[in-house]
């Protein structure tokens, strides 16, 4: 088509100047994606005229893509929808305070209060007769019963701090969460051709109409149907159950859906559904159909036991977390995901137990004293007219119970561990650690080896041809073009251009002067700098042989190793060029070019001399070597699906060594992590000897070292009994002492990973930190305690199977997550070490003296306050502390140790001395110290006295020097070292200080404060700072003479260990324990029924409405969770399915 001047248009905007409404509807799009195979293939045909055809209805161009004009993009969005899938509302603020009142707690602290509050109106008939027991003895007071409301007011006042301020922490949780998640998802782009240029663009701009570029490891963005593929894998086991990979063509099924994931080779998509039509869109929205439903059913999800499935969206764009969160749906026996999770669960679930019984006691010895005293000793009779007056005594006496529990429950550990969390992870993303999970963050800390690759992370990932092999002669130097026979020339220069992906180029520099940028696949970028460095152009090539004439395409794989493209010959006949691992593809040679060009028979004796005087001296320098080889098949076509007998005959071009040089800071990273007690390990697919040398030039390797370096044949071999099954205690005796695994498949990869997590050899239980980029790396990325994924080089896969992902693919970055870790960790023990002292010293009080006088020594107001501090403003203060390189020159704590060591016992124990010793003193001989009336055994209602106020300012100024105290655990005699680069810290010690003034001079009733003097102000302060001096005192006593103390908060002990399968489900302690906010992403609970129905939905194209209705009959006692967090078009299965078939077992069909 010509316009009126002759200049002939692109397609595209020839299309697009057609102007008027599309060739099909939003409908006819939608009902096309929801069939299979050969109907949709005889839809397609028979209705549309093939692929071709809808590219013109949907007004685009297979080859050019679209114009990108804006105002066709936005028509497209208008009609054919967004490629978004809208986020679920986050909580408002009442919600969050809603769900904070729900503390159990709180709600009996309410409850004492309100009946105290009550009580306190009503004035008995008779209620000051004197039988009645020591109500109030003067006037004076009298006036002060009036205001015997103060206290259940001051409670309640005290509770809606609590909560307001638990609410207000996860509500700038969830916004953070919110702000990480909207992060990740403008990471995301997908290869789209615009206007014929190929551009990378965020998944949420993609239109229906758009081409696609799909390649190996991309998580499909939208719905599409094929153009154009070579050797097409997809998994769709997220959206069908079925684990097999799919195999799409455009003869037998071009149906391509988003969420699904590209296991092998590439091709090109139009896209013809986007956002809630796509098909995970649409599970969404059946899924999410009514929110009534899914309170509904999150209710009965906890009355039943059948695990909840869950998926987590890695985030809107990379879709669910699918399988990560695969949950078999018997029972198991579960294994936790985090170490400090853990161990925390367990300390907190003894402590409150401890402090349930302590409070229940001392209830029942104030209940049981009053009623002997009073009826028994005095003998006085239970008059109906006082019965109120009783009442009230109960009611204080149950306030005191509930004071002494909510001073034991260390309530502030969730917030602790979350803002200690939170501070991290914002900082970390500064550092280039996108974290995923939360709680990966502080497993990092344990760590005790990292499995790492060596491309791109160790390496720079930026490859260059070094040494070439061929015609005979190896050649330190690229050497000229002119050292080459016209016909080798073009050999190599044809078997590199035609036989690599064509995404993979190379672009000018940026900058000036710069090095060239090479864009796709590294390898493949070194060859094609090969070529250009001979002075040849590989893109004349490519436009003489278009993707679309490639006649056959074996792309790369972990099994093959090897990459291989036929193509049809001008004269007839085919030609098929290979490239691959030098040492496979020349197994697969029979012939090889001589000087003259000409090919000369390769005998295996000849293959023997290669290895030995060309491939080995290249890999011990550290190099790659690639073998580049082709096959002419003049005769009949033979059948391509043979794949063994297609590789085999091959003759050999040449052999290249490609260099990837060492990342220059990590030798000394790696310094750190030995220094840190942490093994890394390098597993990558290159050969023994490149792997060696690569690890010696990091320092992996040091001579002198008893160490193993296998290849992976070597190691299967050695690890695996007849039947080739694992046996643990074969791999015991191995990965101790391995350090490289080399021409590892993912699967070796996996294997070691999971042996040295199950492993139980050793002193201590391994935490395995993972690095992977490739979509094989996926299983030994959700395996590990921590899975890196490579941001820059990684697949859609690897990122999705990961914990966190490194913005900057760098080893030293997985440094600093250890270092976070390790800070988490430490700051959780200096809050648990802070807590716990004041935990003990404020129970014992409140016991000893209620049992003693009748009456707590610290109000219930007052305890309030204490928990106050030592809840949400010390985890704000302690959490906060930033990282110092000391961290890494100790050894990881590993799963089993304790977390309350036996040095932060004595230092528990040491300052609860002091402080009972001094708490006691005040309380019983205080009047006679400081000359003033004794606040002991005072009537109900009385006014506060100096003497209790005293001993409450001591004790709150005993925590606040303790506090400081903490921030050291491992028994440093410095407390004060860094204190000034961290304001938070210095900040909440002072407002704390300014705060308890307040309290105590202008306080009164409420806080059962009365105001005090200077001078008792003084010695206040006084016995406080004792507690930095009594501290050094206790860093004196060294903790190996102290063989008494115990350490608390273990791990998992070995004999608690069940062998797991593969399957086994991970319970995440971090959900459990702290639910609330943390998880942003709305699990709306799901049955396994709805997986099939929706399943069947798609395939037979039952209305929306059926399914809903069948989805709410019957019980079942297993679900499926969905969660939309911001989930959007690439949002891979709504409903996650383990690898074989579906949940429940039954095939779908």
């Amino acid at each position: 088509m010509t316009t009126p001047s002759g200049h002939s248009l692109p397609a595209n905007s020839v299309a697009e100047s057609r102007g008027g409404e599309f060739g099909c509807t939003l409908m006819d799009l939608r009902k096309l994606m929801e069939l299979r195979s050969t109907d949709a293939l005889a839809q397609i045909n028979v209705r549309y005229g093939g692929v071709l055809n809808i590219c013109s209805r949907l007004k685009t161009s297979p080859v050019e893509g679209l114009s990108g004009n804006p105002a066709d993009l936005e028509k497209r969005r208008l009609v054919f929808g967004q490629n978004l899938i809208p986020p679920k509302k986050p909580k408002t603020f009442l919600e969050l305070v809603w769900e904070a009142l729900q503390d159990v707690t709180l709600i009996i602290l309410e409850i004492a209060a309100i009946i105290s509050l009550v009580l306190s109106f009503y004035r008995p008939p008779g209620g000051d007769n004197e039988l009645c027991g020591q109500a109030v003895s003067n006037p004076e007071e009298s006036e002060e019963g009036e205001t015997g409301w103060i206290e259940g007011a001051a409670i309640l006042a005290s509770v809606i701090i609590v909560v307001l301020v638990t609410a207000f922490n996860d509500w700038s949780k969830e916004k953070q969460f919110r702000g990480l998640q909207s992060r990740i998802e403008q990471e995301q782009k997908f290869s789209i051709i615009r206007n014929g240029q190929l551009i990378q663009l965020p998944v949420a701009e993609i239109v229906v109409g758009d081409i696609a570029q799909i390649k190996y490891g991309d998580l499909l963005p939208a719905d599409g149907i094929l153009i154009q593929g070579n050797d097409l894998k997809i998994d769709e086991s997220s959206l069908t159950g079925e684990s097999d990979h799919v195999k799409k063509t455009l003869e037998k099924d071009p149906m391509l859906l988003s969420g699904t994931h590209v296991m092998e080779g590439s091709g090109r998509m139009v896209v013809t559904a986007v956002g809630v039509n796509s098909q995970t869109g649409i599970i969404f929205t059946l899924l999410g159909a009514s929110e009534e439903e899914e309170e509904e059913k999150k209710k009965k999800a906890k009355t039943q036991d059948g695990v909840a499935l869950e998926i987590q969206p890695l985030n809107s764009q990379e879709g669910a977390d699918n399988e990560e969160k695969e949950k078999k749906v018997t029972k198991v026996p579960k294994k936790e995901k985090s170490v400090l999770q853990g161990k925390l669960t367990r300390l907190a679930v003894q402590i409150g137990k401890a402090g349930l019984i302590m409070s229940a006691i001392t209830v029942v010895i104030l209940i049981v004293y009053f009623v002997v005293d009073n009826f028994v000793i005095q003998r006085r009779p239970w008059l109906p007219e006082c019965t109120p007056v009783y009442i009230q005594y109960f009611v204080k006496f149950f306030i005191i119970g509930v004071t002494v529990l909510v001073v034991a429950v260390p309530e502030g550990l969730p917030l602790a561990v979350t803002i200690s969390l939170a501070y991290s992870v914002k900082k970390m993303m500064k550092d280039n650690n996108l974290v995923r999970h939360l709680d990966a963050c502080e497993t990092m800390g344990n760590a005790t080896a990292i499995c790492s690759d060596k491309t791109g992370t160790l390496t720079m990932n930026r490859m260059t041809v070094v040494q070439a092999y061929f015609g005979d002669t190896h050649y330190r130097q690229i050497p000229s073009p002119d050292v080459f026979q016209p016909r080798v020339l073009d050999l190599l220069v044809n078997g590199i251009s035609i036989n690599s992906a064509y995404t993979s180029k190379i672009l000018p520099p940026e900058k000036e002067g710069g090095l060239p940028r090479q864009v796709g696949n590294k390898t493949e970028c070194a060859l094609l700098g090969f070529v250009t460095d001979l002075k040849q152009d590989y893109q004349a090539v490519r436009h003489e042989v278009p993707e679309e004439k490639l006649y056959k395409v074996y792309t790369f794989n972990s099994v093959r190793k090897s990459m291989s493209t036929v193509i049809e010959k001008p004269g007839g006949g085919f030609r098929m060029f290979s490239k691959g691992a030098s040492e496979i593809i020349l197994r697969k040679c029979n012939r090889i070019l001589d000087k003259e060009g000409k090919a000369v028979p390769f005998k295996s004796v000849d293959r023997d001399t290669i290895v030995h005087t060309v491939i080995e001296p290249m890999a011990c320098e550290g190099l790659r070597t690639i073998c580049i080889a082709y096959r002419d098949f003049d005769d009949a076509e033979p059948i391509w699906e043979n794949e063994n007998e297609i590789l085999t005959e091959l003759t050999c071009i040449a052999v290249v060594g490609i260099e990837d040089p060492v990342r220059p800071e990590v030798p000394d990273a790696i310094v750190k992590c030995k220094r840190a007690g942490i093994t890394v390990r390098m597993v990558t697919g290159d050969n023994v000897n490149t792997a060696r040398a690569i690890a010696t030039k990091c320092g992996i390797l040091t001579p002198g070292d008893d160490f193993l370096c296998l290849e992976g044949k070597e190691f299967n071999r050695l690890i695996r009994d007849e039947k080739g099954e694992v046996e643990q205690e074969k791999l015991d005796k191995i990965w101790p002492k391995l350090r490289v695994l080399a021409r590892s498949s993912p699967t070796d990869k996996h294997t070691l990973v999971k042996g040295i997590i199950d492993s139980t050899v050793g002193e201590q239980r391994q935490v395995v930190a993972v690095t992977g980029d490739g979509t094989n790396d996926g299983p030994a990325l959700k395996k590990a305690d921590v899975g890196f994924a490579m941001g820059i080089a990684g697949t859609d896969v690897a990122k999705e199977a990961s914990d966190i992902i490194l913005t900057d693919d760098n080893f030293t970055s997985i440094v600093k997550a250890v270092m976070w870790g390790r800070n988490v960790y430490d700051s959780i023990s200096k809050f648990l070490q802070f807590q716990l002292t004041v935990n003990v010293v404020a129970v014992i009080v409140a016991f000893t003296g209620a049992c003693i006088t009748q009456d707590s020594p610290l109000k219930a107001v007052q305890m309030l306050w204490v928990n106050l501090i030592m809840d949400t403003f010390a985890s704000l203060a302690l959490a906060t502390e930033p990282p110092t390189d000391s961290l890494l020159k100790r050894r990881p704590y590993g799963r089993n140790k304790p977390l309350i060591s036996r040095t932060m016992m004595k230092n528990i124990l040491g300052h609860a001395v002091y402080q009972l010793t001094v708490v006691f003193l005040l309380v019983f001989v205080g009047e006679r110290l400081f000359d003033i009336d004794s606040g002991r055994k005072a009537p109900l209602h009385s006014p506060p006295s100096q003497h209790y106020t005293i001993v409450f300012n001591t004790f709150v100024l005993m925590q606040l020097f303790n506090e400081i105290n903490s921030r050291k655990i491992h028994g440093e005699r410095n407390v004060f070292a860094g204190i000034y680069r961290n304001i938070i810290f210095c900040s909440v010690v002072l407002g704390t200080f300014v705060a308890q003034v307040f309290i105590v001079e202008f306080g009164g009733k409420p806080f059962s404060c009365t105001k005090l003097s200077l001078t008792q102000w003084l010695w206040c302060l006084f016995i406080g700072i004792g507690e930095l001096l009594w501290g050094q005192v206790i860093s004196a006593i060294p903790t190996q003479s102290l063989k008494f103390l115990k350490e608390a908060g273990h791990g998992t002990i070995k004999d608690d260990l069940t062998h797991d399968g593969e399957g086994m489900d991970e319970i995440d302690f971090a959900e459990m324990e702290l639910r609330r906010g943390q998880i942003l992403w709305f699990r709306g609970l799901n049955r396994i029924q709805t997986q099939i129905e929706v399943i069947n939905t798609f395939q037979t194209g039952a209305t929306f409405k059926g399914v809903i209705k069948r989805q709410t009959m019957g019980p079942s006692s297993s679900y499926a969770a969905v969660a939309p967090g911001k989930p959007s078009p690439t949002t891979s299965a709504a409903v996650s399915s383990p690898p074989m078939g579906n949940q429940s077992g039954q095939s779908v069909p």
